[in-house]
C-alpha cells in the first residue's frame, strides 16, 4: 500500500471551494475533510493556499509518434504534460502513418500505457487523413477511441463530412474538425489583414475558418451528429457556435492559449515560432476569446501542443511549419487570462479538467480499458488523478529546460504566474514545479 495526504489545500469542487485534507491510498481518494488522520507511512504535502482539483485533461496534443519522433515522442510529450499538470492527453492523428487503423492506434495506446499519464487517441476521420475515404471508425471505437479528427487539414468535402457525422452518431463518438477552408487559406502564413499587408506576408483570412464552422454546424444540425470544433480563433466563429448551441445543435468547442494570449502583431518579428494554424488573430479577436474564457459557454482550453525541431522552424516565416508548444504552460496562461489572483478556481478547473474530460469521455462513468477516470470531483471513491496548483508561484519560461523534445515555445523569457506544485496520476506524484518527480 502507498499513501499520500494533501494537507490544507483549497479543494475545488464544482460548486464550492473548501479548505480540506485529501487522503489517497494506492490509486483512489479515500477521504476528504478537515484534520484527517494520515495512514501509517503516508507521504504528506502541504498545499496551503494552493488549489487542489482534478488533474488537467488536454483534448489536443500532437505527440508526433509514430513518424516524427525527432520532434516529440509519446513519452516525452507525456512528460511535458505531467509537468504542466495534465493527467491525460488526447493524441492527435496527424502522424506517419496516420492513426487510421487498429494496428497504429493500438501501438500508440500501448506506448501511452508506459508513460507517466493517460494517453487517449483521436482516430483519423479519413484514411491517411486524405479526405477521400472514411477510416474504420467502428473498429477504432471498439478500442476505446471517442474522438475522430483529420486535424491539420480538416475534412474539405462536405458530402464526406456529412457521411462521417451520420456514421459516427450510433457509435457514440464525436468528430473534431480543424476549421479551415483549404482553398481560402492556401498559401497564407498569418492572419490576413493590415498587419500581413504591412509585413508583406500572404494572409489566411478569418473567413476560411468561419465558413468551415458555419458549414459543419449546419451538417451537424442536419444529421444530428456530434461535433467538436478545434482551436477556434475568431469572434465570428464564437458567435456562430453560440447561436447553433442555443438552437440545439450538439456541438462542443475549444480555444488554445496562444489564441487568447498572442495577437497578429507578434508576427512582426518574422520569428517562425509565431506561425500557427489557424493563425494568431486581431486584438479584437483575442479580447473576444478572453471574454468567452471568463464568462461564456466554453467547453475546454486545449493546448494544440505542436512540437517542431529547431532546424524545421529555422526557415523563412512563410516556409516554416506551423505550430507551437503548449502543454507545459497552458495552465499558467489560462490562470492569467482568467484574472490571476482574481480568477475563479471553479472556472479554471471547468476549462482545463472537467470540460475536456467530458468531451473526451474520460469521466468516471466513461472509463474504459487503459484509461483512468478524469475530470471528476475530489471526493472519496474517485480515482486519484489530482493536481495541486500554486496560484502564487511565478517562474520564467526557459525553452532549454522544457520536458518536450522540441523548444518552439513563443513564451521563452516571459514571466508566468501559477504553476503545478504536484501532478498526481493514479495516486502517484509524477511531476511538480516544472520538473519530473
Amino acid at each position: 500500500m502507498t499513501a499520500l495526504v494533501v494537507r490544507n489545500g483549497r479543494v475545488v469542487h464544482p460548486d464550492a471551494v473548501v479548505v480540506e485534507d485529501v487522503v489517497i491510498v494506492d490509486e483512489q481518494i479515500v477521504a476528504v475533510g478537515k484534520n484527517l488522520d494520515a495512514p501509517a507511512g503516508a507521504r504528506e504535502i502541504d498545499a496551503t493556499d494552493c488549489w487542489v482539483g482534478p488533474s488537467f485533461v488536454d483534448l489536443h496534443a500532437h505527440l508526433r509518434e509514430p513518424g516524427f519522433e525527432h520532434a516529440e515522442t509519446i513519452l516525452t510529450g507525456a512528460n511535458a504534460a505531467a509537468v504542466g499538470g495534465f493527467g491525460a492527453v488526447v493524441a492527435m492523428p496527424n502522424t506517419e502513418p496516420a492513426l487510421d487503423s487498429v494496428a497504429v492506434v493500438a501501438y500508440v495506446l500501448d506506448r501511452g500505457a508506459n508513460s507517466l499519464i493517460d494517453v487517449a487517441v483521436a482516430g483519423a476521420i479519413t484514411i491517411a487523413r486524405a479526405g477521400e475515404r472514411l477510416a474504420p471508425m467502428a473498429e477504432l471505437a471498439a478500442l476505446g477511441v471517442r474522438l475522430f479528427s483529420d486535424d491539420g487539414t480538416g475534412v474539405q468535402d462536405a458530402a464526406l463530412m456529412r457521411r462521417a457525422l451520420e456514421y459516427a452518431r450510433p457509435l457514440g463518438v464525436r468528430l473534431a474538425q480543424h476549421c479551415e477552408d483549404a482553398w481560402l487559406a492556401a498559401g497564407g502564413s498569418m492572419n490576413e489583414g493590415s498587419v500581413s499587408s504591412r509585413l508583406g506576408l500572404t494572409g489566411r483570412p478569418a473567413l476560411a475558418e468561419e465558413l468551415m464552422v458555419l458549414r459543419d454546424l449546419e451538417l451537424a444540425r442536419a444529421t444530428g451528429g456530434r461535433l467538436h470544433l478545434l482551436h477556434l480563433s475568431t469572434a465570428r466563429s464564437l458567435s456562430l457556435v453560440a447561436q447553433a448551441r442555443a438552437e440545439g445543435v450538439d456541438v462542443t468547442f475549444e480555444v488554445a492559449p496562444h489564441h487568447f494570449t498572442l495577437d497578429e502583431s507578434a508576427c512582426a518579428t518574422y520569428d517562425p515560432v509565431m506561425k500557427v494554424h489557424p493563425p494568431l488573430r486581431t486584438k479584437a479577436d483575442v479580447e473576444a476569446l478572453r471574454t468567452l474564457l471568463r464568462d461564456g459557454e466554453l467547453d475546454a482550453v486545449a493546448t494544440d501542443h505542436a512540437p517542431h525541431v529547431p532546424e524545421s522552424k529555422d526557415r523563412a516565416f512563410d516556409e516554416a511549419p506551423a505550430g507551437m508548444l503548449g502543454l507545459e504552460h497552458a495552465a499558467s496562461l489560462t490562470y492569467e487570462a482568467l484574472g490571476g489572483v482574481d480568477a475563479d478556481p471553479r472556472r479554471f478547473f471547468a476549462l482545463l479538467s472537467r470540460g475536456p474530460a467530458r468531451v473526451a469521455q474520460l469521466r468516471a462513468h466513461d472509463v474504459r480499458p487503459r484509461h483512468g477516470a478524469h475530470g471528476g470531483d475530489v471526493v472519496a471513491g474517485e480515482m486519484a488523478n489530482v493536481v495541486i496548483f500554486d496560484p502564487m508561484k511565478t517562474y520564467v519560461v526557459d525553452r532549454d529546460a522544457l520536458q518536450s523534445r522540441s523548444t518552439n515555445t513563443p513564451y521563452h523569457g516571459r514571466t508566468l504566474h501559477g504553476q503545478s506544485r504536484a501532478t498526481i496520476v493514479k495516486g502517484r506524484v509524477v511531476a511538480g514545479e516544472g520538473v519530473l518527480a
